[in-house]
């Protein structure tokens, strides 16, 4: 086979064009049995497939599930509220969220209850802008349109909307998806490898494939902290002169917590974590806990009576995981030292894997560099590149478990 030369640098659109799937081939088939358990979220992404990026800032669109619920902001007065026609009374109520409710839907105030022993149940007759949502007492006390005292940090519940018999339309369901971004942020690494290194009798078996699998796996762990605890920057390189694209990691990104004391965790605690990850969000019924190994040590010490732990591994992405299984839903755990390296040993992070979405602006790649012939160094080079991030699709379906112990005396 003839060598290409080349005038200028070597790049992808060059390297493509005159060495179509130079060793990138090998590597495509190889990233994904490189140390697999030590960047569990990468190997996710890689095997779920990525989306193309046509530029280094990535814009996307999220829907979550629209809230089921929220609390009352004042205190609510009992009485029979205002009178709007003959035998018809109202009453307006501040919530902490006016705009989940609409009109014609019915709710529930799962804390109130009335004379009659129900609980509390009612209709949206309207939304006031800036002053609440005006109901009708469904089941109040005594007479239909009398309403208990409902004090502030009550709970009120959406429930299902109900139509009149004349009605053909309704309220419209707003549910807007909210415009995201992150950037891809190019990750590098280089290898080479000296001519007399190259023709050496070794006593072992180390080629030059060896040190691009090491230094596939330092690359894969670099990304895996970027991908996520990275912050989402674009800065000046004042050398460089040169814009640097960083990405956000999806750590970021998640917007709810979970506390979790490691200290007298059990198992009644595990079952209110899988309620919290796998209720109210619309997501699967299969997610991953990833985690430090503070947390994975807490986790494996519950005697476990009323759900399953099952130590036995499950091999799923080419990872092997823990399960636990709930009435809630199953959880896949998994250690991670990038969350021991990163300062979260106490932590994890549970993923929906069906909402984990990768894009991809380079596609991993490598490139051969002629040093020697470039008058450089007497060196064979491999520069390996991929320009990247990870977003989370529907971010209400994960969660961040964030573990805490008491100071040691």
């Amino acid at each position: 086979m003839s060598t290409q030369t080349l005038s200028g640098p070597v790049t992808v659109a060059t390297t493509n064009e005159l060495a179509p799937g130079l060793i990138r081939n090998a590597i495509d088939q190889r990233i994904v049995k490189i140390r697999p358990m030590s960047t569990p979220i990468d190997q996710i992404s890689r095997y779920a497939g990525a989306r193309q990026a046509r530029s280094m800032m990535v814009e996307y669109y999220s829907v979550d599930p629209k809230k089921s619920e929220t609390t009352v902001e004042s205190d609510v007065p009992s009485g029979n509220g205002s009178k709007r026609a003959d035998g018809v009374y109202t009453h307006v109520i501040k919530t902490q969220n006016d705009l989940i409710f609409e009109p014609t839907e019915t709710v529930m105030f799962p804390d109130i209850t009335t004379k009659s022993g129900e609980t509390l149940v009612a209709y949206v007759v309207s939304r006031i802008p800036a002053s609440g949502i005006e109901i009708m007492v469904i089941n109040g006390n005594g007479d239909t349109h009398a309403i208990p005292s409902i004090p502030s940090g009550s709970k009120i519940i959406r429930m299902g909307r109900a139509a009149s018999e004349l009605d053909v339309q309704t309220a419209q369901f707003q549910a807007l998806p909210v415009k995201r971004a992150n950037n891809c942020q190019i990750f590098k690494m280089q290898v080479e490898e000296s001519t007399l290194h190259k023709i050496a009798n070794k006593e072992v078996g180390w080629s030059f494939s060896d040190n691009e699998e090491a230094a596939i796996i330092d690359m894969r762990l670099g990304m895996e902290k970027n991908f996520l605890f990275g912050s989402k920057r674009v800065l000046r390189d004042p050398i460089k002169n040169e814009d640097v694209y960083l990405t956000g990691g999806i750590w970021h990104q998640a917007p709810d917590n979970y506390l979790l004391d490691l200290d007298v965790i059990t198992e009644k605690d595990l079952i209110d974590l899988t309620r919290k990850a796998f209720t109210g969000t619309c997501g699967t019924k299969q997610k991953m806990l990833v985690c430090g190994s503070e947390l994975m040590s807490a986790l494996s010490k519950i005697e476990c009576k009323n759900v399953r732990y099952a130590h036995n591994p499950n091999v799923k992405w080419g990872l092997t995981f823990s399960e636990l299984q709930s009435n809630f839903g199953t959880l896949r755990i998994i250690h991670s030292e990038v969350f021991d390296q990163c300062g979260h040993e106490c932590d994890g992070m549970v993923i929906d894997p069906d909402y984990l979405t990768k894009y991809v602006h380079i596609p991993f790649h490598a490139e051969q560099l002629d040093l020697r012939r470039s008058g450089q160094r007497n060196t064979s080079a491999v520069v390996i590149t991929e320009a990247s991030c990870l977003v989370l699709r529907y971010p209400d379906t994960h969660l961040k478990v964030i573990g805490f112990k008491a100071p040691k005396a």
